[in-house]
């Protein structure tokens, strides 16, 4: 959600004069909280996950389905519900010190579309295992209580995108006029962003320092009887109410692809996003890197996102259309004009993967960093003149290379170092697929990792296991010391393949052929020392180049060997493979007194992952793809209409209550929901 700050906000020509204000005291507010929390430790590992909601209408007769942009009414009413106030709501993102026991209310906040929901458990998740089976029931309470608080033609989906979102007046209700200031849009109004002055300030501001409005072409599903070459046929060349309207006729709009232009279509995208915070800074940075490299595997794992602005897409994942969506890069720094005004040429835009790694781990070999980094050398001398090391001042010397995008008047009379306002106006809008976040001032909270990549599923059953699957890895690795590090331009080029089309079960991704720690030699004398039971043998160090390989993501959840000797699609495996992420959470499970019911429903959880993996349970892409094929208004034109629509709406509403109870969803579903004492 980023940083709901009041005030008064600067337009971006008065913004842009005091950026290296900010900056330069948000170097200082990270500095105080370095020196007061370097040492903090925590007695266990907390977690929490965020869900957000497509809530949408119904017109039943109409055969209509809506996005409502009700949510000020919904978090009002939630607010007021004196029920939940009884139950103590809850704080946000971990802010509390301890787990706590008994059931606290779920908090919900407001995201950047009026059409959203963001919710988070109103406590944290401790380190037991019996927790883990909470967290379905507790997604499914939340899930419960939005409803009840929206009116009856309404419901909460878990959809990463409206299917029609931005068919001019046919995707929102109420409906707004389509001549908005801040957005610029041919197809969405002003009034579809949350009112907080925060989030119209931060459209406005991306698009003039910019330059232009954003540019999001998508690559169109080329169906049997789609129009080639495709030419979006919602865009309407002829206007000319705003400067950035030339856009569309210098360039913008590209053959063959669905064509958007505001923050909306990217920021109104859902996810399923997880939040571990850890025993110390030290074990915070390992998960931050160790996770980093799975992070593509997950986004195409959770792939959901096969429908944009009523056409079917060639891709399958959200990533980077919110990336364009929110890209402020000027023609300078996106290396279309040499440099003049600005201080240098950006690869990426500040919603984009990672592209550092931040642990003293010796085993980080300089070979795996990013060589084409960008760093502000005069930010991270003053991190380094302050104490921080090399590498995490490496880390937060490339975050503030960014501009500033929201800032408010009031917070330039005075530098608090008693606060985090300044940092977070740069932190919270460099949006990675990883996030390391410092402690905040005032509270108990510890070094936190979040993990942003994985798209949001149509069921709390799925939604659940992901966050179960995840939890688990990071168990796994702190307690085999697992290593995945691969060169991070590798890591980049996976989350350009995660968004192809069926990824998960027709491309291969670059992964660490062995993670698992060499054995240590037996000590001398009476006693010898106890092997982890995960390890090697230790052999030599390899060239960097021969650490990793091409995997497919069945090899990297299953394995490349299992008990009969092949991978769970019938390939050959080989002696020594990658051992397979599963397998590896089994082993640590085993190593663990896990109890048999437990260990029964965590199962079910890691079957619904093994699934997907191997292609016997399909993706949320595959499904909705499915789904539009067959339906009988389908003309295979790529185009998906309003009565498809509806019906498809209808249907995630359906799998979302029965969980294929009914038989439909079963292909993403299987036979996971059998109880543990059923045959």
């Amino acid at each position: 959600m980023g940083l709901l700050a009041l005030g008064t906000p600067l337009e971006w020509p008065e913004a842009k004069k005091v950026a290296g204000q900010v900056r330069e005291w948000g170097i200082e507010q990270l500095l105080a909280t370095w020196n007061r929390a370097k040492g903090k430790e925590r007695d266990a590992m907390l977690w929490g996950d965020e869900i957000e909601y497509l809530v949408v209408c119904y017109d039943d007769e109409k055969h209509e389905v809506r996005l409502s942009l009700r949510q000020a009414d919904i978090l009002e009413a939630l607010a007021k519900d004196e029920k939940l106030l009884a139950q103590g709501g809850g704080v946000p993102d971990l802010q509390c010190g301890e787990a706590k026991k008994g059931k606290t209310a779920p908090v919900f906040h407001p995201e950047f579309g009026r059409f959203m929901l963001e919710t988070t458990p109103g406590k944290p998740w401790g380190i037991e295992f019996r927790d883990l089976l909470d967290v379905e029931k507790d997604m499914k309470w939340r899930r419960v209580i939005a409803k009840e608080h929206m009116e009856p033609s309404e419901f909460p989906i878990t959809l990463t995108t409206f299917p029609r979102l931005g068919q001019k007046d046919r995707s929102i209700t109420p409906e707004y006029p389509l001549n908005g200031d801040k957005l610029r849009s041919q197809f969405l109004p002003d009034e579809i962003a949350n009112p907080h002055i925060r989030f119209p300030t931060l459209a406005a501001n991306i698009r003039s320092r910019r330059g232009r409005k954003v540019e999001i072409n998508v690559p169109v599903f080329r169906d049997e009887k789609t129009v080639w070459p495709f030419k979006d046929p919602t865009v309407d060349f002829g206007l000319h109410q705003w400067p950035e309207d030339d856009d569309v006729r210098n360039g913008a709009v590209k053959d063959n692809h669905i064509y958007m232009d505001a923050m909306a279509f990217g920021m109104g995208s859902c996810c399923l996003q997880i939040t571990f915070q850890a025993k110390n800074i030290e074990e915070g940075r390992k998960m931050y890197d160790q996770l980093s490299p799975i992070g593509p595997i997950m986004l195409a794992l959770t792939a959901a996102t096969p429908i944009y602005k009523g056409f079917l897409a060639d891709t399958d994942v959200r990533w980077n259309q919110i990336s364009r969506a929110v890209d402020d890069r000027t023609p300078e720094e996106l290396g279309e004009k040499p440099l003049k005004n600005d201080r240098w040429r950006i690869p990426k835009s500040r919603y984009a993967s990672n592209s550092t790694y931040i642990s003293q781990d010796p085993r980080l070999r300089k070979e795996y960093l990013d060589p084409d980094l960008v760093i502000d050398e005069d930010m991270k001398r003053k991190l380094m003149d302050g104490g921080m090391d090399d590498r995490l001042a490496t880390h937060f010397a490339h975050l503030f290379i960014r501009d500033p995008i929201v800032v408010f008047n009031e917070d330039l009379e005075h530098l608090d170092l008693d606060k985090v306002d300044h940092f977070e106006n740069l932190q919270s809008t460099n949006w990675q697929h990883m996030r390391f976040k410092p402690p905040p001032p005032g509270n108990d909270i510890g070094w936190r990792v979040e993990f942003r990549p994985m798209e949001i599923q149509i069921t709390d059953f799925e939604n659940a296991a992901f966050a179960v699957f995840l939890v688990l890895i990071t168990r796994a690795i702190l307690s085999f010391d697992l290593n995945f590090y691969i060169p991070i331009p590798r890591t980049t080029e996976n989350m350009e393949t995660a968004h192809i089309r069926d990824a998960v079960n027709t491309q291969k991704f670059y992964f660490r052929k062995n993670p698992l720690p060499p054995r240590q030699p037996r000590s001398g004398g009476s006693g010898t020392s106890t092997p982890n039971p995960m390890s090697r043998p230790q052999t030599p160090q390899l060239s960097v180049d021969d650490e990793y390989e091409l995997m497919t993501v069945d090899e990297i959840i299953n394995g490349q060997n299992n008990t009969n000797g092949t991978s769970s699609n019938g390939t050959s495996g080989r002696h020594g493979g990658f051992p397979g992420l599963i397998p590896l959470i089994e082993s640590y499970l085993s190593s663990m007194n896990v109890d048999v019911e437990t260990r029964c429903e965590i199962a079910k959880y890691l079957a619904l992952i093994r699934g997907r993996a191997n292609g016997s349970l399909w993706t949320a892409s595959k499904w909705i793809r499915q789904f539009v094929h067959d339906h009988p208004e389908y003309k295979k034109d790529s185009v998906v209409s309003e009565n498809v629509s509806y019906d498809l709406v209808k249907a995630v509403e359906e799998i979302t209550v029965n969980e294929g109870r009914d038989g439909l969803g079963l292909e993403m579903l299987g036979k996971a929901r059998t109880p543990c004492n059923s045959p």
